[in-house]
């Protein structure tokens, strides 16, 4: 897991600034503390930046930029590459030699031999930029569910990438000018939907796509994965429910293996949920011997039913790990809030709950951990699956209203003015919610469209930053090809809309903030292969349970029939003494529920955006 940047004067105008090349590297030094490097041509055309987190290879072999034995190819890389051992022996069988163990070189040798065709190749969570004299041209590549950043600004003449926006406006040649969809975006969602940044200059990779860049410029990216068509294939195909559990924990058991490929200890972020309580038991049968488990508890929960800390450590007993529960208080979390706020690479509502538990982590001096993240997406694990549905099929029974939205915005606003309790978004279901992009929008939304205007100043901002995103085209293109299962349709938007854009993305820099890799063994494109077909029919399994089935020694019943909860943190608590209070347009105290839209304005507040 590294810091990675590059410039390519893709034009040949002028060489690139090896000063700007540094700034943007070296503003990620958490990301990369423990080694830098930096590499250019001899006409000074693109140069390449590194920060190294030594997980493979911790020998100065594996050391990045790297290039190929002839100088041909080089490549700087943030990431793992999971299945690094078998394309190795692979390569080998094939004559290719090897300088390293690390699995960046694998990335040199199978771009020699396949192009950029070899991205379909690798199992892992990456991004880098693959340098080839020969053809003077710059590839470029993410992986399938986005879970490594890349951001790139392109002029036109020269574009420059790296692992952050923040690093790129470091570097000091990108243009500050505000992005009106970034803006809107986060108001709406409270993060900042792929493509966009909140800088105009700024775009990032597309999660599943690489691009091409030389002379000509910078190619559209080109999708090699896409969640839609993998659970198309999947309904072609459905996997008939006498064969689906053994194959479930075969292949959770050989992604949770995958996960702990690691030359340094790897340990595991542990609730009491399903998820995190399945994954360490798979690592004990994946052969880790001894396993570390960290649990985040919060002073205003000890003793509440939202204190998970007591059924984690139940669950690190049964797991026999070395565990530690590590307590927060107001006072922490108040002197923390200006460092996650810098931190925070994008604007954010969520995130602060890794931000603790990865420090936690640390201060164990571990610098691998397993998250549970993606359970809920890949298993059906959220009320959306159920409540969804229900809700299109129930709003398709209502006329067309698409036209009459500030109509209908305004009198349930009026309703609420005088006390009736009607819910701020009821406007937007009515006329959106006949869709699942519709629906979807209005149930994971913080403010709706047509209440841009509380959040932000400009008007004019608004309009440009809704009709730039275009959020309903947004989230509906996730669903081409649609596919026919309700499960289905539900599993792609919020894996690719909610957890692209909020979980991975926040699990990414809070982890990164203190030099922590997170890992996630149910964020995995070949698991989801491998599963999907399970769950794309009529008698669909209970995920949750099967998960909680697939160690050897299975989780407690009483962590598997617990209510699900989320991994609250008391951020109303601690915030409001410092001079935030909730909006309180709405009768009595079922204003609570919206406390995400204070958190909204306060961080629209901080990072300047109020439009």
């Amino acid at each position: 897991m590294c810091g990675i940047n590059g410039v390519f004067a893709y034009r040949g105008t002028r060489p690139v600034s090896l000063d700007t090349l540094r700034r943007t590297r070296d503003f990620m030094v958490a990301r990369g503390p423990d080694a830098f490097g930096e590499w250019h041509d001899e006409s000074r055309q693109i140069a390449l930046g590194h920060r190294r987190l030594s997980i493979i290879d911790l020998s100065d072999a594996g050391a990045q930029p790297m290039a190929s034995a002839d100088g041909r190819l080089v490549v700087t890389f943030n990431g793992e590459i999971y299945n690094f051992r078998a394309l190795r022996q692979e390569l080998e069988d094939a004559g290719c030699v090897f300088k390293s163990e690390s699995d960046t070189e694998i990335l040199l040798h199978l771009y020699r031999r396949e192009g950029a065709g070899m991205i379909r190749r690798l199992r892992g969570m990456f991004a880098f930029g693959l340098w080839d004299a020969d053809r003077r041209s710059l590839l470029i590549a993410r992986d399938p569910y986005g879970i490594k950043p890349f951001y790139y600004a392109d002029d036109g003449a020269c574009i420059q990438f790296a692992s952050s926006v923040k690093a790129l406006m470091a570097g000091g040649d990108v243009s500050r000018e505000p992005e009106p969809a970034g803006i809107v975006g986060f108001s709406l969602f409270g993060s900042v939907p792929e493509p966009w940044t909140t800088y105009r200059a700024i775009k990032s990779l597309p999660a599943g796509c690489y691009a091409m860049i030389d002379a000509q410029g910078v190619s559209a990216p080109r999708t090699y994965f896409s969640l839609a068509a993998t659970y198309m294939a999947a309904e072609r195909e459905p996997l008939p429910m006498a064969q689906a559990a053994g194959a479930f924990k075969a292949a959770a058991l050989e992604s949770v293996r995958h996960h702990l490929v690691s030359d340094v200890p790897v340990g595991a972020f542990l609730s009491g949920g399903v998820d995190s309580g399945s994954l360490v038991g798979l690592m004990r049968d994946a052969g880790q011997n001894s396993i570390r488990t960290v649990t985040l508890a919060f002073e205003p929960f000890r003793g509440t039913p939202s204190d998970e800390s007591p059924l984690a450590e139940s669950v690190a007993r049964h797991y026999a790990t070395e565990h530690t529960t590590r307590w927060v208080s107001a006072a922490e979390f108040m002197a923390d809030l200006p460092r996650i706020i810098e931190a925070m690479d994008q604007p954010s509502i969520d995130g602060i709950n890794t931000w603790f538990v990865s420090k936690a982590t640390r201060e164990l001096g571990l610098k691998v951990a397993i998250s549970g993240i993606g359970g809920d997406e890949l298993l059906g694990g959220y009320s959306t699956f159920n409540r969804l549905p229900r809700m299109v099929r129930a709003m398709r029974l209502l006329p067309n209203l698409r036209g009459s939205e500030r109509l209908i915005a305004a009198v349930v606003a009026a309703a609420r003015r005088f006390g009736v309790r009607v819910h701020p978004k009821a406007a937007g279901l009515i006329v959106h919610g006949g869709t699942f992009a519709g629906a979807y929008m209005m149930l994971r939304s913080v403010y709706t469209p047509s209440e841009l205007g509380e959040v932000m100043r400009d008007p004019n901002v608004i309009a440009e930053g809704l009709a730039r995103l275009a959020p309903l085209d947004a989230i509906g293109g996730l669903l081409t090809p649609e596919p026919h299962s309700d499960f289905a349709r539900i599993a792609i938007l919020e894996s690719g809309f909610y957890m692209r854009n909020q979980l991975l993305r926040d699990t990414d820099w809070a982890g990164m903030a203190h030099s922590l890799e997170i890992r996630t063994p149910l964020v995995d494109s070949e698991l989801l292969r491998a599963i999907a077909p399970m769950f794309v029919g009529a008698d669909r399994p209970d995920g949750k349970k099967w998960l909680a089935e697939a160690p050897r020694k299975p989780l407690s019943p009483e962590i598997v029939n617990r209510p699900k909860t989320g991994f609250a943190i008391p951020i109303r608590n601690w915030y409001e003494p410092m001079g935030a209070s909730p909006d309180n347009s709405s009768a009595g105290q079922w204003q609570e529920r919206l406390w995400s839209r204070t958190w909204v304005k306060s961080v629209s507040g901080m990072f300047g955006l109020s439009g």
